[in-house]
């Protein structure tokens, strides 16, 4: 069992400190707002309110103020005011109907009412009643401003002569409600007025709008029939029902389904606005926080277990950060704090050890205690990064700082920094040569061991940089992943290795190209798209290519359970675990898994001849691998004892230098014309021309 402590709660409802700006705006506005409820009371006499209370009318109005005011309309879960209770229509009917004391009572009845059932904090109770009486207060004066003084005694019907008047008084409440909300949303989350009035004034005018536009509709029933005013509940019903709709969508587009926490789309709008606004005097700082322990839990009690940590966790976070803050989560176990407006690297700091301490007290699932811990890197604008990538990326070079020398939170520092500022220049030049297309593709034959048999041509990526000379993978692939690049080249590989699969099948060489991808490109959904389209364009079939995904995929939740595993499978493309034996496989995600074959890193097989423990490990793994109905490819084959050794082992297929180096494509088509028979040249060409095109 997970402790209530998972349960959501609204930061609002912590009262402000005394003495702070936020304090001395409630207070002034209570003050103010109830002077006018009392004020508004005493015109309002004990007869003419036990004359009202007689009627239908009034006690029917009166409950859909306390259901409107229970039934908001949210069109936007990014609107930093909330919802808008669809009680002002009503409320404002009441004003023109019965006038202001009226009106005033009712809304301040039905806030106690929702503020009670909901649980709110009683200064936002307070604030909320003051607020709205205000608002009916200002919508009042708009009316007398006309000669309108309506009173239980004395009901006004307004008629098409009136509108002026309505609009004036509607404009009235309506700037004084928004007004006094988006400066209390301003106050509390640390935000510039404009930045809030500018992010909700849009939606919030819409939809007062509509409501305050049907209340003289409302007025106009209310003075010939009262028993039609319940058939307005129909129109607010059905707006209620689109904006609640309108909202679930937005909203699981912009949060995490498992947390409810913003994820990545959201962070980065909020931290482009942040970024936007930030003054000069202040920074922005972005923090990237990893726990340290989470796949211990998720590999010893499984991951419903994990997941409802990660639900605490998001819970510890958003509850230890100050007002305006931001907490999303960006995958797996890494989540990201924005702190739109600090002072400095000391107050960032704060946060960051107040978030850490929060995260390592004790917690306890399935009867067991964890003790949690977290790595923080710290990113700040504009000392150093210009922008969310950049910003993201150096706090995540801190994180692993923070990770590597074990003091739990980390800035970023330029000195520590493995990609700056060379390898960001050479980000740069990477970046450019995917675009100008110098960047080649080497094949690594790989071979059948038992009779020599080539069983495929792997795609290695290489660079030739016009300065520099060759570039090893080693170097920019960690840097391409870093900036996101990755996507880019996994699609030029794919499409390189797609043209020449098409020219060594139309020769009758016929054999696969595995390409490698990512963890990050399975959850591209138009990597099968590319595929199935590039060998319907060159008329292959699909196991002219095949994919090798790196064994970091059965560690990434995302990745494992994303739609494109499912539809490369249902296409019939063939997919290799790579790199076997140097992560933290599952058993379990390994059997699930649609992959064909097994690839033993070569690690463990360079040293087989010098290490019986390695050699105990790798007939481990061709025993596992074929004990799940897999084939095993051992990589690093660098000898003739090594092949012997795996052939004992009953390893169907290695590669490695001993067997064929990387190749460029036309020293490959070479050596597979001399180590392919003319049967199989000849079935490959009959192939090739069987092939749909």
């Amino acid at each position: 069992m997970v402790t209530s402590e998972i349960a959501p709660a609204d930061a609002r409802d912590t009262g402000p400190r005394p003495g702070s700006p936020l304090w001395g705006y409630f207070t002034a506005v209570i003050v103010l707002g109830f002077a006018a409820l009392i004020a508004a009371q005493v015109r309002l006499g004990v007869g003419e309110l036990a004359d009202a209370a007689r009627t239908p009318l009034f006690w029917m109005l009166a409950v859909l103020v306390v259901l409107g005011e229970l039934r908001p309309v949210m069109v936007s879960s990014s609107n930093p005011v909330g919802g808008t209770p669809t009680s002002a229509m009503f409320t404002f009917a009441v004003l023109m109907h019965y006038g202001l004391p009226t009106a005033a009572l009712m809304q301040a009845v039905a806030v106690v009412v929702s503020g009670g059932l909901r649980r709110r904090a009683w200064h936002r109770v307070m604030f909320n009643m003051a607020q709205v009486t205000l608002a009916c207060t200002a919508a009042a004066v708009a009316f007398a401003a006309f000669g309108i003084h309506p009173r239980t005694e004395a009901p006004w019907t307004p008629d098409g002569m009136d509108i002026p008047a309505l609009a004036l008084a509607a404009f009235a409440y309506f700037v004084v409600r928004a007004s006094l909300v988006c400066s209390a949303v301003a106050l509390h989350e640390r935000k510039p007025i404009l930045r809030v009035v500018k992010a909700s004034i849009g939606p919030q005018a819409l939809v007062y709008g509509a409501l305050l536009g049907l209340a003289p509709l409302v007025a106009v029933v209310m003075s010939h029939s009262s028993a039609l005013v319940p058939l307005f509940v129909a129109p607010l019903a059905a707006v209620h029902f689109t904006a609640t709709l309108s909202l679930r969508r937005d909203h699981q587009a912009t949060h995490d389904g498992l947390t409810g926490l913003p994820n990545r789309k959201m962070l980065i709008l909020h931290t482009m606005e942040a970024l936007a606004e930030a003054r000069e005097n202040e920074r922005v700082g972005l923090l990237l926080l990893d726990l340290d322990r989470f796949k211990e839990v998720n590999d010893t009690l499984g991951h419903p277990v994990g997941d409802r940590l990660l639900q605490l966790v998001a819970h510890r976070l958003s509850h230890s950060v100050r007002p305006g803050d931001m907490v999303a989560r960006l995958g797996g176990d890494e989540f990201a704090v924005l702190l739109p407006s600090i002072r400095d690297a000391h107050a960032a700091k704060e946060v960051a050890s107040r978030l850490r301490v929060a995260l390592t007290q004790p917690v306890r699932l399935e009867g067991m205690t964890f003790d949690l811990d977290a790595s923080i890197g710290i990113a700040l604008f504009p000392d150093h990064a210009p922008d969310f990538e950049l910003l993201l990326q150096r706090s995540d070079v801190a994180m692993y700082l923070a990770k590597e020398h074990r003091t739990g939170v980390e800035f970023y520092a330029s000195d520590k920094d493995r990609n700056s500022p060379e390898r960001l220049s050479l980000l740069g030049d990477l970046r450019m040569a995917i675009e100008s297309g110098d960047l080649d593709l080497h094949y690594q034959p790989k071979v059948r061991l038992s009779d020599g048999t080539v069983e495929g041509v792997e795609a290695l990526l290489r660079w030739w940089h016009p300065l520099r000379g060759p570039v090893s993978p080693v170097e920019f692939i960690p840097l391409a992943e870093q900036s996101y690049l990755m996507r880019e080249i996994t699609q030029y590989v794919i499409k390189k290795a797609l043209a020449q699969a098409g020219q060594w099948w139309e020769a009758g060489i016929g054999v696969p190209i595995p390409v490698n991808v990512s963890a990050r490109d399975l959850l591209d959904s138009n990597l099968p798209e590319q595929l199935e389209s590039g060998l319907k364009e060159l008329g292959l079939p699909v196991d002219a290519i095949r994919l090798e995904i790196t064994e970091r995929v059965l560690m990434t939740d995302q990745a494992y359970i994303a739609d494109t595993i499912k539809t490369l499978a249902e296409m019939g493309v063939h997919l290799s675990l790579d790199d076997f034996g140097t992560g933290y496989s599952s058993l379990v995600r390994l059997q699930r898994l649609p992959v064909s074959e097994v690839k033993i890193d070569a690690s463990f097989v360079r040293r087989m001849t010098e290490s019986d423990d390695d050699e105990q490990i790798v007939r481990s793994i061709v025993d596992l691998v074929r004990s799940l109905g897999l084939r095993a490819v051992a990589e690093g084959v660098e000898s003739l004892e090594i092949a012997a050794i795996l052939r004992e082992m009953g390893c169907p297929a290695g590669q490695g230098r001993w067997l064929a180096k990387p190749m460029s494509a036309t020293e490959t088509a070479v050596w597979l014309r001399s180590r392919l028979s003319p049967a199989f040249v000849s079935r490959a060409a009959d192939r090739a021309r069987l092939a749909p095109h």
